[in-house]
């Protein structure tokens, strides 16, 4: 397993700061997030010319990008193009969320499966963020929504389970299908708190993911809206540093 931390952890500044901000942080790898919400980094950016935002990512940092995150939805045309951008950064990994709650399983299954069928094209692991509001904020949907589709994998984001209406829920039925995950501390009333006053036991979760044989990457994932006036450079030390205990 190798350490990572996400772009989000700096998405209130620019694209190109958070880089610098996760360098300075010795972080080496980079989860690259997306919104179109965001002045962050839009999909919509990336998507319009992957070759002009491959070289704005090489122009920007030396960190290894590991991964794309999107916070929305996204057209399968759409789609095709940040495969593009993804393969020719050497990205094996993208999560998307699932659709929100009520949605009709059968309508997001066909949704999935088009998009899984682009990602394979490309040798890419297409996989669903499991997040309150979203189908797969239940870990037995999660988990259905998988077997249905297959190769769909699951980004695991313990905190959602953690603070959640499925906080008394065993959700070890995932790991089987999890090859992604998302990591901050949480308690049962608060998706973020400082790193070590929270709920998530790591040691437990790497060891749950050893037993699938999970290969993959923990990015980091500090929600900057929530953090007030607690120091982010210090927390995201922190959790690199526990995290980095637990699987050496």
């Amino acid at each position: 397993m190798f350490v990572a931390a996400s772009s989000r952890c700096f998405s209130d500044e620019t694209f190109e700061v958070s880089c610098e901000r996760l360098t300075d942080l010795e972080f080496d790898k980079i989860e690259i997030w997306m919104s179109e919400e965001s002045n962050h980094l839009k999909p919509s950016e990336v998507v319009s010319s992957p070759e002009d935002f491959y070289s704005r990512f090489r122009e920007a940092t030396r960190l290894t990008p590991i991964a794309f995150c999107l916070e929305n939805d996204i057209t399968p045309d759409a789609f095709k193009s940040l495969c593009k951008a993804a393969k020719m950064l050497r990205i094996a990994q993208i999560t998307i969320p699932a659709s929100p709650m009520g949605t009709p399983f059968n309508t997001e299954i066909d949704r999935l499966k088009a998009l899984l069928e682009i990602a394979s094209r490309d040798g890419i692991r297409l996989s669903i963020k499991t997040k309150t509001g979203q189908l797969t904020e239940d870990p037995r949907t999660a988990t259905e929504l998988c077997q249905s589709v297959k190769g769909l994998g699951l980004t695991l984001d313990p905190s959602y389970y953690t603070c959640g209406p499925y906080s008394t829920t065993s959700y070890d039925m995932v790991f089987p299908y999890v090859c992604h995950i998302h990591l901050r501390d949480s308690t049962a009333d608060q998706i973020q708190v400082p790193v070590g006053l929270g709920e998530i036991d790591y040691s437990r979760l790497i060891s749950m993911l050893e037993r699938q044989e999970f290969h993959q990457f923990l990015s980091v994932e500090i929600l900057p809206e929530l953090m007030k006036d607690i120091d982010r450079a210090l927390e995201l030390r922190k959790l690199r540093m526990l995290l980095e205990s637990v699987v050496i």
